[in-house]
Order: structure tokens, then sequence, then C-alpha cells
């Protein structure tokens, strides 16, 4: 919720995967937020990996420009579990009720979305065993 007008949220400090920071940073871009980070590599093969990605610099303090260099970005995050954005997936007799956030670089814009999903018309590649069976 960092960077949503109205959220009480001014700050979040973290660690994670750089996967995880790229989607953060994505996330911040659309906002027009901003954010910091460096690698943390565990081993060499850590180093090595993010050198074939074209990082000279492991040690090097990233800014947003260098983990999203455009403004044609598009994010989106579904809740799962219950936080501060989003609602998590709530189930009801015959389905269950998802609560998505899309957001668009180049015009700032946020949608949350609130979506029903009935289980009765679940597509054909459904896992099976997933969701209860239809009687």
């Amino acid at each position: 919720a960092c960077a949503i007008e109205g959220s009480g949220i001014d700050m979040v400090m973290g660690i994670g995967g750089a996967p995880e920071g790229v989607l953060a940073a994505a996330a911040l871009r659309c906002l027009g937020g901003e954010m910091q980070g460096r690698l943390w590599p565990k081993d060499e093969e850590d180093i090595q990996r993010a050198q074939k990605m074209g990082i000279t610099d492991v040690n090097k303090l990233l800014t947003l420009d260098d983990l999203v260099k455009t403004d044609d970005i598009f994010f989106a995050a579904t809740g799962i579990t219950e936080g501060p954005l989003l609602k998590g997936v709530t189930f009801t007799s015959n389905g269950a009720t998802t609560h998505t956030v899309v957001m668009r670089g180049k015009t700032g814009t946020v949608r949350f979305i609130e979506a029903k999903h009935y289980f009765a018309k679940k597509p054909k590649y459904a896992i099976k065993g997933a969701i209860p069976e239809e009687k």
C-alpha cells in the first residue's frame, strides 16, 4: 500500500530476491513512487548469474530507473491472503471472490477489481481436486 494516497503507509523496507525487487519496482513505477535496492548474492553462482544478465557491479545501489527503465509497464496482483492493499480469497458455497489491483505506468491508472468465480462454470483445464466437484 506504500505510495497509494490515503494508505497511511509512507515507506516500506524489506529483503527479497531480485525478481521480487523488480515486481516491487514495477508497481512503484506505476504509482510514481521511488525505491532503492541492492543485490545480495549468496555465493559466486549468484554473482555469475547477475553478470550474465548484464549487471557488472553487484554491489551497486540500484534505483527505480535501474530496475524499470520505462513507463510502458503494467502491474497486476491478486490477493491470496488478507493484506493492507488487497483482501484475500474468500470462498462461498458455489465459488470464490478475489480482489485484484491493476496499474498502468503511462497513465498512472490504478484499478481495483472484485471478481466472482463460479465453480460450476470452471474451465475444463481446472486442476482436478483443486475445487469441489459438481454433484
